[in-house]
């Protein structure tokens, strides 16, 4: 009986020596990217044999799409405009295309245009002249807000003095009166814009630019939709907030394994309700959201496959 359990222990020792590291690139920790990440790790290394995964900060979509393109095991939450840079080389990946496929189609990501009542700021215009946060360098948030300002005819280097905070940063500027507004590409809500909206003496400003929707979808493909936050979203909106919306992947380097990616994609949808418990936002990881054109990039074999079992083909 001795000589079995030492068996037993020493084959949990191999496989435990042998599990496959894999870091799952976040964003920052005032997000949605990063709590949502933690919660996958913890999915991926409970209920897949073999798998140890853990959630990493960092900079958001572009500097995660820059460490899946190391060919380390990374899988990454990225936003689909960034991650289409990163397929074709273009942007801030230009000369250095990054060879990235498509998981599963996560949540839509709303873009936020941030300001408090106080600054007067009550439209795109308005931001002519002020102090604004276009997300920290190496986020997605950056990419978009820049397409934003070009396409309210706003000149990003010239109309503004521009600061480069993540979300939380930026909440915490605003209310310092350090800038005027800021922007933010997330889920709803968002922790550190619902710290925001919940500060005494202070009143949200949310700045709509639905509008501008057409003119990013002419440069740039048909990447965006117009899209709402609901007044009952965030503490003291005044209305609807119209806005500009993309959506988000799970992706990974084309080199991973096919069983690998099918099973990273199995755990996601087995487990959603662990998902949805760390938040909501996994309430939009939907099977009828996974459709070949959800995605601006290829999709990976592995995901293909499970999806396959599912009843839907991907191209």
């Amino acid at each position: 009986m001795k000589t079995l359990s030492r068996v037993i222990a020493l084959l949990a020792l191999a496989s435990a020596a042998h599990a496959q590291n894999i870091s799952i690139a976040t964003g920052g920790t005032g997000g949605v990217y990063y709590p949502l990440g933690g919660g996958m790790a913890a999915v991926l290394s409970k209920f897949v044999p073999g798998i140890q995964a853990t959630a990493e900060v960092t900079g958001g979509s572009v500097a995660n799409l820059q460490l899946i393109g190391t060919g380390k095991p990374y899988i990454a939450l990225t936003m689909a405009d960034a991650t289409l840079d990163a397929y074709k080389g273009e942007d801030k990946f230009t000369g250095k295309p990054v060879p990235v496929r498509t998981l599963m189609v996560l949540y839509p990501n709303r873009m936020h245009v941030v300001s408090i009542t106080a600054t007067g700021i009550k439209k795109m215009a308005d931001l002519k002249g002020k102090r604004v946060s276009t997300g920290s360098g190496g986020s997605a948030t950056e990419v978009m807000a820049f397409r934003v300002i070009e396409a309210a005819h706003l000149d990003k280097d010239k109309d503004m003095k521009r600061e480069r905070l993540g979300v939380a940063e930026s909440v915490s500027a605003l209310k310092d009166r350090k800038i005027d507004a800021f922007f933010w590409v997330g889920g709803l809500p968002t922790a550190a814009v619902t710290d925001l909206a919940n500060t005494p003496g202070v009143t949200i400003q949310m700045i709509d630019h639905a509008d501008l929707v057409p003119a990013m979808n002419k440069k740039y493909g048909n990447l965006y939709v117009r899209d709402v936050i609901g007044k009952d979203v965030y503490k003291g909106m005044a209305a609807d907030n119209r806005q500009a919306t993309v959506m988000n992947l799970l992706v990974a380097h084309e080199s991973m394994d096919d069983k690998t990616a099918y099973s990273i994609v199995k755990a996601m949808f087995d487990h959603r309700d662990d998902l949805i418990r760390v938040h909501k936002e996994a309430e939009n990881f939907k099977l009828e959201n996974q459709k070949t054109e959800a995605s601006s990039i290829p999709w990976h074999p592995g995901a293909i496959k499970y999806f396959a079992e599912k009843g839907i083909k991907i191209k």
